[in-house]
C-alpha cells in the first residue's frame, strides 16, 4: 500500500492526499475485479486510477507523495498486465468462437428423434430460403441444441445479432436478397463485426479480406470500412446476389461464399451437378464447405423454433442506436468525446472502422464520413464544435470547466500556456473563469501520422506508449507489428509506426475462421478466389467492379478497445505528453 500521508498543511496537500485516496479506493477495486478474473472491469478501473491523476491538474512529478503513487500504480498494473499476457491477451477478452468452431470439435450422432422432430416442424417453419433436413443438418441441430458448447456458442451469437438484426434485414430487403442470409453470420463472426482471422487477415462480420477493393469498402490507415456493421453488410448482400445470379442456387451461392465462386463453378462442371447434396455426396467439396450449408441450414430452422431446441431463455442484445453526422474534416475522437459529454471508448465503439482516434481526412474518402454519435447528441456535437478551427479539430480539445478550475490548472493539465488558453477563448492571462462553463484548449499538434510503412528509432525515454500516441495508432497495433509484449523499448531499436504491407491483424489462435485460403488472382483470371471461412470468399470471373477506388493502403485491423491500458497513460504521464488526452466534465 501506499504511504501514510503525512498531516496536509496547505489546499494543495490537502488536494494531494485527497487524490491518493481516492485512486487507492479505484485501484483496489480493480484488484478485486482481477483477483475474480473480470479482466475488462479490472482495466475500467485501473485506467480510472491513473486517469484520476492525470487529470488533476496538480504537478505530480513535483510533490514526492504522488510521484511515490503515480509509480507505484503503474509498476502495479504493468505487472498485473504482463501476468494477463502470459495467460492470454492481457485486458483485452479474447474473441468468441463462431458456432461452426465450437461444433467442429464435436463427433456428430445422427439421432433418428432429433430427424424425425426437425422434419415435423419444418412443415410448419417459415423461411425465405429452402429449407431441408437431412442428417446433416440434422447432425448440427443435435450439436446446437443438446451438447453445452454448441448450445452456448449459438445462444451467444443469437443474442447478439439483436444489435445489428433489424439493420441486417432491411439492408438485405434493400439489396433484393432472402431475410434468412442473415444467418451466415452464425458462421463467419457469430455477430462480432471487428473479429479478424489471425491466419488470413479477414475481417469483419462477415470475413472479408484486406487490401481488396473489389467489395466497395474503404481502407486507408485510418479507416477499415470491413469493420462498419452496415457498410459491410450491405457489401455482403450484394456480393451474395451477384453469387446467386452466378450460380442459380442459394446452397451453391452459400457454398461459394465459404470456398469460392470458381471452385464451385468447377465442381458443378466436373460432375455435371449444379446441386449442393450431390456434390455434398460425390466428395467434390472440401470438408469445411460441407459443414458450412448445413450448419446455417441448423441455425435458421433453430432460431425459427426456440422454444422446441431449448433456447427459451435468449434475451436478444438491444440495438445499436446513434446519431449520424456527416463531416468533411479530420477530428480527434477525444474531442467529439469532449464536446458530447461521453468517455472516448463510447464514439470508438459507435464508430468500430476507425483504426485510430482520429477520422480520417477529407481526401482519403469519396465523400463525407459519417460519425455516429450517441443518441440525441448530433445538435450538441455541431453547436460545440463550431467553437473549434476546422483544420484544428484533430489535435485542439474541449475542457469543462470545474468549480476547481482556474486557467493556470487546465494549461497545466493539457501542456499548454495560460496566455494561448486564454488567447483563443479570448480571455487575460489573469481573469478568473468561475463564471466559464467551457474552455476550447490549443493543444500542440502531433507527427502526422504516416501513409505508408515506416520505422522510427526509439529514444531514450521512449516507451510503445509514448511511440503510439506520436504516430497516432493504437497501442495493440504498435505490439502486432512489432511482434512485442509490453511498453518497454530498447533506446535505438527500430519500431514500425505503420502497418507492414503483408501484415494480418490478430485474434485467438483458432481465429473466427480456418478455410484454406485459395490461390489469389487477378479480377480477369478465372476467378479471383479468396477463402470467407478462412477469410476469403472467391470470385468468379465477371466479378462485379469497386464502388470505389482502390485505397493506398489497408492498415492494421481495429482493435475493440479505443482507451489505452492504464500503464500507457501513465507512461504518457511520465513523459509529458498524455495529459492533454484526458476529458474532463463539470
Amino acid at each position: 500500500m501506499a504511504q501514510q500521508p503525512a498531516v496536509p498543511s496547505s489546499p494543495e496537500q490537502h488536494k494531494s492526499q485527497k487524490l491518493i485516496a481516492d485512486v487507492e479506493r479505484v485501484f483496489t477495486s480493480g484488484e478485486g475485479h482481477y483477483s475474480k478474473g473480470e479482466l475488462g472491469k479490472a482495466k475500467a478501473d485501473f485506467d480510472k486510477a491513473v486517469d484520476m491523476m492525470l487529470a488533476s491538474g496538480l504537478d505530480i512529478k513535483a510533490d514526492p507523495q504522488l510521484d511515490d503513487e503515480f509509480n507505484r500504480i503503474l509498476d502495479a498494473v504493468n505487472a498485473l498486465e504482463m501476468e494477463a499476457l502470459k495467460q492470454g491477451n492481457g485486458f483485452t477478452p479474447a474473441p468468441e468462437l463462431t458456432p461452426a468452431e465450437a461444433a467442429n470439435e464435436v463427433t456428430f450422432v445422427v439421432d433418428p428423434n432429433v430427424v424425425a422432430k426437425a422434419k415435423a416442424e419444418l412443415a410448419t417453419t417459415k423461411s425465405d430460403l429452402p429449407l431441408v433436413i437431412n442428417d446433416y443438418v440434422a447432425a448440427y441441430i443435435n450439436s446446437f441444441a443438446n451438447t453445452q458448447r454448441g448450445h452456448n456458442t449459438l445462444k451467444h451469437s443469437l443474442e447478439r445479432s439483436g444489435k445489428y438484426k433489424d439493420m441486417i434485414e432491411r439492408v438485405l430487403k434493400e439489396e433484393g436478397v432472402p431475410q434468412d442470409l442473415i444467418y451466415l453470420a452464425v458462421a463467419e463472426s457469430a455477430f462480432q463485426p471487428q473479429v479478424v482471422n489471425r491466419g488470413s487477415g479477414a475481417g469483419g462480420m462477415w470475413q472479408f479480406m484486406p487490401h481488396d477493393p473489389y467489395y466497395g469498402l474503404a481502407a486507408n490507415g485510418y479507416v477499415d470500412e470491413r469493420f462498419d456493421p452496415e457498410k459491410s453488410t450491405r457489401a455482403y448482400a450484394k456480393y451474395m446476389k451477384f453469387l446467386y445470379d452466378q450460380l442459380g442456387d442459394w446452397y451453391l451461392a452459400m457454398a461459394a461464399y465459404n470456398w469460392g465462386a470458381g471452385m464451385v463453378q468447377r465442381a458443378v462442371q466436373k460432375t455435371g451437378y449444379a446441386d449442393f447434396w450431390e456434390l455434398y455426396k460425390r466428395n467434390n467439396l472440401p470438408a469445411q464447405t460441407k459443414n458450412y450449408v448445413p450448419e446455417i441450414l441448423a441455425a435458421i430452422i433453430i432460431s425459427r423454433n426456440l422454444k422446441q431446441y431449448g433456447f427459451d431463455d435468449i434475451t436478444l442484445d438491444p440495438p445499436v442506436v446513434f446519431d449520424t453526422v456527416p463531416i468533411d474534416y479530420s477530428v480527434d475522437i477525444r474531442l467529439v468525446a469532449d464536446v458530447t459529454d461521453v468517455e472516448p471508448q463510447q464514439i470508438m465503439e459507435l464508430n468500430p472502422s476507425l483504426l485510430r482516434l482520429t477520422t480520417p481526412p477529407s481526401d482519403l474518402l469519396n465523400g463525407p464520413f459519417q460519425l455516429h454519435l450517441p443518441p440525441g447528441t448530433a445538435t450538441l456535437f455541431q453547436q460545440r464544435i463550431a467553437d473549434i478551427p476546422a483544420d484544428r479539430r484533430n489535435q485542439w480539445r474541449y475542457h469543462r470547466v470545474t468549480p476547481d478550475d482556474t486557467l493556470a490548472s487546465v494549461a497545466r493539465s493539457y501542456h499548454v500556456s495560460v496566455a494561448s488558453l486564454a488567447e483563443v477563448n479570448d480571455l487575460s492571462a489573469s481573469d478568473t473563469i468561475s463564471d466559464v462553463d467551457a474552455l476550447v484548449v490549443p493543444v500542440a499538434p502531433v507527427v502526422s501520422a504516416p501513409r505508408r510503412a515506416e520505422t522510427y528509432r526509439a529514444r531514450r525515454g521512449d516507451t510503445l506508449v509514448t511511440i503510439a500516441d506520436r504516430f497516432g495508432v493504437s497501442l495493440e497495433s504498435l505490439r502486432h507489428w512489432n511482434h512485442l509484449i509490453g511498453n518497454s523499448v530498447k533506446a535505438g531499436a527500430r519500431i514500425r509506426v505503420s502497418e507492414p504491407s503483408h501484415a494480418a491483424p490478430r485474434t485467438s489462435e483458432n481465429g473466427s475462421n480456418k478455410r484454406a485460403k485459395d490461390e489469389k488472382q487477378t479480377p480477369s483470371s478465372e476467378h479471383k478466389s479468396q477463402s470467407s471461412k478462412h477469410g476469403s470468399h472467391a470470385q468468379a470471373a465477371g466479378d462485379p467492379p469497386a464502388k470505389t477506388k482502390p485505397s493506398s493502403k489497408s492498415h492494421s485491423a481495429h482493435t475493440s478497445s479505443s482507451s489505452k491500458s492504464a500503464s500507457a497513460k501513465a507512461s504518457d504521464k511520465a513523459h509529458h505528453e498524455k495529459a492533454s488526452h484526458k476529458k474532463l466534465q463539470k
